[in-house]
């Protein structure tokens, strides 16, 4: 299958020297592989190295009487011809030299800026968009950029939790962590994200719903918080961010975990999709996640391209 490809120009590359500082517009700047823009304070080895917005959204908020500059919102390239909101997570962005990679779509607004007192509403939680540096290079503002978006045959992306109030807080190693993360990337998976959290409902719930909305993996594993305890609420937070039901793959680890001890039958996990996003529970011990691994994973990739339209029901 070819790529489907469009274009645009770069109107402005924006850079702040100092966190907490506003962006202002430079005539080229220095892209680094797995790092950002060289000389900007938010570059840095994380998955948003580069921010994004289409000028046209930049257009329309200022037809509203936002009169903003370029950089005001923190972005550092703003580029004409290209809605990056509609375009998925895995996009390929070629500027000159420099290839960029989208990883997220939008953000959470933790503090409201100026702009948002001002105008009652900010544009670059919704339309902003994050990249990171897959190949280095320079951008001069004026140039073409290309975007390339995922043809269905790139690798499964995942991403991992472990659910333990002690591992939050490092009293404990997590060792189910690493089991998931092993298992995926021996079956050919990209592990985005792994995350030890508290066992609390609401924290859960803001992961999955980012890891699903905003990086758009293919597949988060919880691990943990699916027994009785008072504090196991997986199986209720992962429910109640769900958009369709899956419930065959947790019937199977529990049949088949049975194999093993008879105390399987007290788990409560669950499996459900939100969106493009499969989302599964898994048993808190490294020796059962690796035993869950065995059991589930083949099906998983099967159904995760049928998920995504690379792959058909009666494929065998």
């Amino acid at each position: 299958m070819e790529r489907k490809q469009t274009a645009g120009t770069v109107r402005a590359i924006c850079i702040s020297e100092k966190r907490g500082t506003e962006k202002h517009a430079v005539p080229e700047a220095k892209f680094e592989k797995g790092y950002g823009i060289l000389g900007d304070a938010h570059a840095g080895h994380w998955h948003r190295q580069v921010s994004l917005l289409s000028y046209g959204k930049v257009q329309e908020f200022n037809e509203r009487g936002a009169n903003v500059q370029d950089g005001a919102f923190g972005e550092n390239l703003v580029v004409d011809g290209l809605d990056f909101r509609s375009f998925p997570v895995g996009t390929i962005l070629r500027c000159e030299d420099v290839v960029l990679k989208m990883t997220q779509i939008g953000k959470e607004c933790h503090t409201h800026c100026q702009i948002y007192q001002r105008m009652g509403e900010c544009i670059m939680p919704v339309q902003g968009v994050f990249a990171e540096v897959i190949a280095s290079g320079t951008i001069h503002a004026g140039s073409e950029m290309t975007a390339e978006f995922p043809d269905g045959t790139e690798p499964f992306t995942a991403a991992v939790i472990t659910m333990s109030d002690k591992g939050s807080r490092g009293e404990r190693k997590d060792e189910s962590g690493p089991a998931m993360q092993e298992a995926l990337r021996g079956a050919g998976f990209d592990v985005v994200e792994a995350l030890i959290l508290p066992d609390e409902k609401e924290r859960l719930k803001q992961e999955l719903i980012r890891l699903s909305d905003q990086r758009q993996v293919n597949l988060i594993l919880t691990s943990g918080g699916t027994g009785f305890s008072s504090r196991d609420t997986t199986p209720e937070a992962t429910m109640e961010v769900m958009t369709r039901n899956a419930p065959g793959i947790a019937e199977a680890l529990r049949s088949e975990s049975m194999r093993y001890t008879r105390r399987a039958m007290l788990s409560r996990g669950v499996s459900v999709i939100r969106n493009q996003t499969l989302i599964i529970n898994l048993p808190g011990s490294p020796k059962a996640v690796r035993e869950s691994m065995e059991i589930i994973l083949e099906s998983v990739q099967h159904g995760l391209g049928i998920l995504r339209g690379s792959e058909s029901e009666c494929a065998r």
